[in-house]
Protein backbone atom coordinates (compact mmCIF):
# COMPACT_ATOMS: atom_id res chain seq x y z
CA UNK A 1 0.00 0.00 0.00
CA UNK A 2 1.28 3.46 -0.82
CA UNK A 3 0.33 5.66 2.16
CA UNK A 4 -1.14 9.10 1.56
CA UNK A 5 0.54 11.90 3.47
CA UNK A 6 0.45 15.53 4.50
CA UNK A 7 3.15 17.63 6.15
CA UNK A 8 3.40 21.04 7.78
CA UNK A 9 6.66 22.78 8.70
CA UNK A 10 6.81 24.03 12.29
CA UNK A 11 10.38 25.27 12.46
CA UNK A 12 12.35 25.33 9.21
CA UNK A 13 15.92 26.24 10.01
CA UNK A 14 18.02 23.76 8.03
CA UNK A 15 21.78 23.60 8.57
CA UNK A 16 23.90 25.58 6.15
CA UNK A 17 25.95 22.50 5.20
CA UNK A 18 25.31 18.76 5.36
CA UNK A 19 26.45 16.48 8.16
CA UNK A 20 26.23 16.24 11.92
CA UNK A 21 28.47 19.23 12.62
CA UNK A 22 26.19 21.53 10.66
CA UNK A 23 23.13 20.17 12.47
CA UNK A 24 24.74 20.93 15.81
CA UNK A 25 25.29 24.55 14.78
CA UNK A 26 21.63 25.46 14.31
CA UNK A 27 18.25 24.65 15.72
CA UNK A 28 16.89 21.60 13.86
CA UNK A 29 13.66 22.08 12.00
CA UNK A 30 10.47 20.34 13.10
CA UNK A 31 7.99 18.95 10.61
CA UNK A 32 4.52 17.68 11.48
CA UNK A 33 3.06 15.12 9.10
CA UNK A 34 0.63 12.27 8.67
CA UNK A 35 0.17 9.14 6.59
CA UNK A 36 -2.51 6.53 6.01
CA UNK A 37 -2.06 2.87 6.80
CA UNK A 38 -4.84 0.26 6.71
CA UNK A 39 -7.41 3.03 6.27
CA UNK A 40 -6.34 4.90 9.40
CA UNK A 41 -4.52 8.20 9.74
CA UNK A 42 -1.31 8.37 11.76
CA UNK A 43 0.38 11.56 12.97
CA UNK A 44 4.10 12.04 13.44
CA UNK A 45 6.71 14.75 13.91
CA UNK A 46 10.18 14.88 12.38
CA UNK A 47 13.03 16.65 14.16
CA UNK A 48 16.14 17.43 12.14
CA UNK A 49 17.26 15.81 8.91
CA UNK A 50 19.84 13.48 7.46
CA UNK A 51 20.33 9.80 6.68
CA UNK A 52 20.61 8.59 10.29
CA UNK A 53 17.06 8.01 11.49
CA UNK A 54 15.66 7.30 14.96
CA UNK A 55 11.97 6.46 15.54
CA UNK A 56 10.52 6.93 19.04
CA UNK A 57 7.16 5.64 20.29
CA UNK A 58 5.36 6.58 23.50
CA UNK A 59 3.84 4.93 26.55
CA UNK A 60 0.26 3.73 26.77
CA UNK A 61 -2.32 6.57 26.64
CA UNK A 62 0.51 9.07 26.17
CA UNK A 63 1.41 10.81 22.91
CA UNK A 64 4.41 11.55 20.75
CA UNK A 65 4.77 14.86 22.58
CA UNK A 66 6.45 13.03 25.50
CA UNK A 67 9.56 12.43 23.39
CA UNK A 68 9.90 15.97 21.99
CA UNK A 69 12.70 17.10 24.38
CA UNK A 70 14.80 13.99 23.69
CA UNK A 71 14.09 14.23 19.96
CA UNK A 72 15.28 17.85 19.85
CA UNK A 73 18.51 17.02 21.67
CA UNK A 74 19.28 14.07 19.40
CA UNK A 75 18.41 16.14 16.32
CA UNK A 76 20.89 18.79 17.43
CA UNK A 77 23.45 15.98 17.41
CA UNK A 78 22.77 15.35 13.72
CA UNK A 79 20.02 12.72 13.81
CA UNK A 80 16.68 12.74 12.04
CA UNK A 81 14.30 11.80 14.85
CA UNK A 82 10.69 10.86 14.19
CA UNK A 83 8.07 10.58 16.94
CA UNK A 84 4.89 8.65 16.13
CA UNK A 85 1.39 8.62 17.60
CA UNK A 86 0.36 4.97 17.53
CA UNK A 87 -3.24 4.00 16.80
CA UNK A 88 -5.57 5.21 19.55
CA UNK A 89 -3.18 7.90 20.74
CA UNK A 90 -2.65 11.61 20.22
CA UNK A 91 -3.62 12.90 16.79
CA UNK A 92 -3.79 9.47 15.18
CA UNK A 93 -7.14 7.80 14.55
CA UNK A 94 -8.92 6.19 17.50
CA UNK A 95 -11.11 3.30 16.33
CA UNK A 96 -13.41 1.64 18.85
CA UNK A 97 -12.76 -2.04 17.98
CA UNK A 98 -10.45 -3.69 20.51
CA UNK A 99 -9.06 -6.17 17.98
CA UNK A 100 -7.28 -3.33 16.20
CA UNK A 101 -4.99 -2.75 19.21
CA UNK A 102 -2.04 -5.02 19.94
CA UNK A 103 1.73 -4.86 20.22
CA UNK A 104 2.24 -6.64 16.87
CA UNK A 105 -0.22 -4.20 15.25
CA UNK A 106 1.67 -1.23 16.72
CA UNK A 107 4.87 -2.73 15.30
CA UNK A 108 3.27 -2.91 11.85
CA UNK A 109 2.35 0.77 12.15
CA UNK A 110 5.95 1.63 13.01
CA UNK A 111 7.23 -0.25 9.95
CA UNK A 112 4.56 1.52 7.87
CA UNK A 113 6.03 4.83 9.05
CA UNK A 114 9.46 3.73 7.78
CA UNK A 115 7.87 2.81 4.45
CA UNK A 116 6.13 6.18 4.27
CA UNK A 117 9.40 8.00 4.99
CA UNK A 118 11.25 5.72 2.54
CA UNK A 119 13.70 4.72 5.25
CA UNK A 120 15.30 1.31 4.84
CA UNK A 121 16.75 1.03 8.35
CA UNK A 122 16.49 3.00 11.58
CA UNK A 123 17.15 2.82 15.27
CA UNK A 124 13.79 2.08 16.91
CA UNK A 125 13.13 3.18 20.48
CA UNK A 126 10.37 3.75 22.94
CA UNK A 127 9.20 3.94 26.52
CA UNK A 128 6.98 1.40 28.31
CA UNK A 129 4.46 0.37 25.64
CA UNK A 130 6.83 1.91 23.10
CA UNK A 131 9.67 -0.24 24.42
CA UNK A 132 7.62 -3.38 23.81
CA UNK A 133 6.64 -2.12 20.36
CA UNK A 134 10.34 -1.77 19.54
CA UNK A 135 10.88 -5.43 20.47
CA UNK A 136 7.99 -6.47 18.23
CA UNK A 137 9.46 -4.48 15.32
CA UNK A 138 12.76 -6.33 15.80
CA UNK A 139 10.87 -9.64 15.66
CA UNK A 140 8.65 -8.79 12.70
CA UNK A 141 11.14 -6.86 10.55
CA UNK A 142 14.71 -7.34 11.86
CA UNK A 143 16.15 -6.19 8.55
CA UNK A 144 14.66 -2.72 9.18
CA UNK A 145 16.13 -2.27 12.68
CA UNK A 146 19.69 -1.03 13.07
CA UNK A 147 19.48 -0.79 16.86
CA UNK A 148 16.99 -0.32 19.69
CA UNK A 149 16.67 1.98 22.68
CA UNK A 150 14.28 0.23 25.08
CA UNK A 151 13.28 2.27 28.14
CA UNK A 152 11.15 0.70 30.88
CA UNK A 153 10.04 -2.51 29.11
CA UNK A 154 6.95 -4.28 30.45
CA UNK A 155 7.41 -8.04 30.81
CA UNK A 156 6.21 -10.82 33.13
CA UNK A 157 7.00 -9.08 36.43
CA UNK A 158 4.72 -6.17 35.58
CA UNK A 159 1.54 -8.04 34.64
CA UNK A 160 -0.21 -7.89 38.03
CA UNK A 161 0.66 -4.22 38.65
CA UNK A 162 -0.42 -3.36 35.12
CA UNK A 163 -3.81 -5.02 35.57
CA UNK A 164 -4.36 -3.31 38.91
CA UNK A 165 -3.51 0.06 37.37
CA UNK A 166 -5.32 -0.10 34.04
CA UNK A 167 -8.26 -2.46 34.65
CA UNK A 168 -10.15 0.23 36.65
CA UNK A 169 -9.61 2.65 33.76
CA UNK A 170 -10.99 0.05 31.35
CA UNK A 171 -14.04 -0.48 33.54
CA UNK A 172 -14.61 3.27 33.87
CA UNK A 173 -14.37 3.76 30.11
CA UNK A 174 -16.78 0.87 29.45
CA UNK A 175 -19.37 1.43 32.15
CA UNK A 176 -18.96 5.02 33.38
CA UNK A 177 -18.03 6.87 30.16
CA UNK A 178 -19.24 10.17 31.61
CA UNK A 179 -16.34 10.09 34.08
CA UNK A 180 -13.82 9.87 31.24
CA UNK A 181 -15.61 12.60 29.28
CA UNK A 182 -15.63 14.89 32.33
CA UNK A 183 -11.89 14.47 32.88
CA UNK A 184 -11.24 15.09 29.17
CA UNK A 185 -13.33 18.27 29.26
CA UNK A 186 -11.44 19.53 32.31
CA UNK A 187 -8.11 18.77 30.59
CA UNK A 188 -9.11 20.86 27.58
CA UNK A 189 -9.60 23.87 29.84
CA UNK A 190 -5.99 23.76 31.10
CA UNK A 191 -3.78 26.37 29.35
CA UNK A 192 -1.19 24.82 27.04
CA UNK A 193 2.42 25.85 26.54
CA UNK A 194 4.37 23.90 29.16
CA UNK A 195 5.93 20.65 27.90
CA UNK A 196 4.87 18.40 30.76
CA UNK A 197 1.54 20.07 31.43
CA UNK A 198 0.76 19.42 27.78
CA UNK A 199 1.85 15.77 28.10
CA UNK A 200 -0.49 15.28 31.08
CA UNK A 201 -3.45 16.99 29.43
CA UNK A 202 -2.85 14.99 26.24
CA UNK A 203 -3.11 11.82 28.34
CA UNK A 204 -6.31 12.95 30.04
CA UNK A 205 -8.07 13.91 26.81
CA UNK A 206 -9.51 10.45 26.13
CA UNK A 207 -12.52 9.22 24.18
CA UNK A 208 -14.28 6.54 26.31
CA UNK A 209 -15.05 3.96 23.61
CA UNK A 210 -11.62 4.24 21.99
CA UNK A 211 -9.86 4.21 25.36
CA UNK A 212 -11.73 1.06 26.40
CA UNK A 213 -10.87 -0.65 23.11
CA UNK A 214 -7.20 0.31 23.44
CA UNK A 215 -6.88 -0.96 27.02
CA UNK A 216 -8.83 -4.14 26.25
CA UNK A 217 -6.67 -4.93 23.24
CA UNK A 218 -3.37 -4.27 25.02
CA UNK A 219 -4.14 -5.83 28.42
CA UNK A 220 -5.56 -9.05 27.02
CA UNK A 221 -3.22 -9.46 24.07
CA UNK A 222 0.44 -10.32 23.67
CA UNK A 223 2.36 -7.98 25.96
CA UNK A 224 5.84 -8.76 24.63
CA UNK A 225 7.73 -11.40 22.65
CA UNK A 226 8.24 -14.53 24.81
CA UNK A 227 11.64 -15.26 26.32
CA UNK A 228 12.44 -17.88 23.66
CA UNK A 229 11.89 -15.26 20.97
CA UNK A 230 13.74 -12.51 22.83
CA UNK A 231 16.82 -14.73 23.00
CA UNK A 232 16.90 -14.77 19.21
CA UNK A 233 16.85 -10.97 18.81
CA UNK A 234 20.40 -10.09 17.81
CA UNK A 235 19.79 -6.37 17.21
CA UNK A 236 22.16 -4.17 19.28
CA UNK A 237 20.02 -2.80 22.10
CA UNK A 238 20.35 -0.28 24.91
CA UNK A 239 17.97 -1.28 27.73
CA UNK A 240 17.17 1.39 30.33
CA UNK A 241 15.54 0.39 33.61
CA UNK A 242 15.11 1.65 37.16
CA UNK A 243 13.97 0.57 40.59
CA UNK A 244 10.90 1.49 42.60
CA UNK A 245 8.24 1.26 39.88
CA UNK A 246 5.94 -1.80 39.96
CA UNK A 247 4.58 -1.18 36.46
CA UNK A 248 8.12 -1.09 35.03
CA UNK A 249 10.04 -3.29 37.49
CA UNK A 250 13.81 -3.36 37.49
CA UNK A 251 13.69 -7.12 37.04
CA UNK A 252 11.97 -6.85 33.67
CA UNK A 253 14.61 -4.52 32.22
CA UNK A 254 17.49 -6.47 33.74
CA UNK A 255 16.07 -9.78 32.52
CA UNK A 256 15.53 -8.42 29.02
CA UNK A 257 19.14 -7.26 28.81
CA UNK A 258 20.28 -10.75 29.87
CA UNK A 259 17.93 -12.47 27.41
CA UNK A 260 19.18 -10.62 24.34
CA UNK A 261 22.68 -11.51 23.15
CA UNK A 262 23.64 -8.00 21.98
CA UNK A 263 21.97 -5.92 24.69
CA UNK A 264 23.56 -3.62 27.24
CA UNK A 265 21.89 -2.37 30.40
CA UNK A 266 21.81 1.17 31.77
CA UNK A 267 20.23 1.86 35.15
CA UNK A 268 18.30 5.09 35.53
CA UNK A 269 18.24 6.80 38.92
CA UNK A 270 14.45 7.12 38.82
CA UNK A 271 11.49 6.63 36.46
CA UNK A 272 11.62 10.31 35.51
CA UNK A 273 15.36 10.89 35.16
CA UNK A 274 15.17 11.11 31.36
CA UNK A 275 12.45 13.76 31.73
CA UNK A 276 13.63 15.96 34.62
CA UNK A 277 17.43 15.49 34.64
CA UNK A 278 18.13 14.06 31.19
CA UNK A 279 21.78 14.82 30.49
CA UNK A 280 23.35 11.55 31.68
CA UNK A 281 20.85 9.28 29.94
CA UNK A 282 20.66 11.46 26.82
CA UNK A 283 24.45 11.36 26.48
CA UNK A 284 24.37 7.57 26.82
CA UNK A 285 21.63 7.27 24.20
CA UNK A 286 23.53 9.56 21.81
CA UNK A 287 26.70 7.53 22.30
CA UNK A 288 24.78 4.32 21.57
CA UNK A 289 23.33 5.86 18.41
CA UNK A 290 26.79 6.97 17.27
CA UNK A 291 28.10 3.43 17.71
CA UNK A 292 25.09 1.94 15.94
CA UNK A 293 25.56 4.10 12.88
CA UNK A 294 29.38 4.01 12.90
CA UNK A 295 29.19 0.21 12.54
CA UNK A 296 27.11 0.40 9.35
Amino acid sequence: MSPASTATALHDLPPSEPGRKAAKASRPFELSGSFTFEDHRFAYTEFGSGPNVVVLTHGIMLTRRMHAPLARKLARGGYRVVTLDLLGHGESDRPTESWRYSMPAFAEQTVALLDHLEVDKAVIGGTSLGANVSLEVAVAAPERVLGMVVEMPVLDNAIVAGLLTFAPLLLAARFVPLSVQTVALAARLVPHGNQWVDVVTDTLEQQPAAMAALLHGVLFGRIAPPKSTRRQITTPTLVIGHQGDPIHPFGDADTLALDMPNAEFLQARSPVELRVDPKRLTDAIAEFLDRSYDET
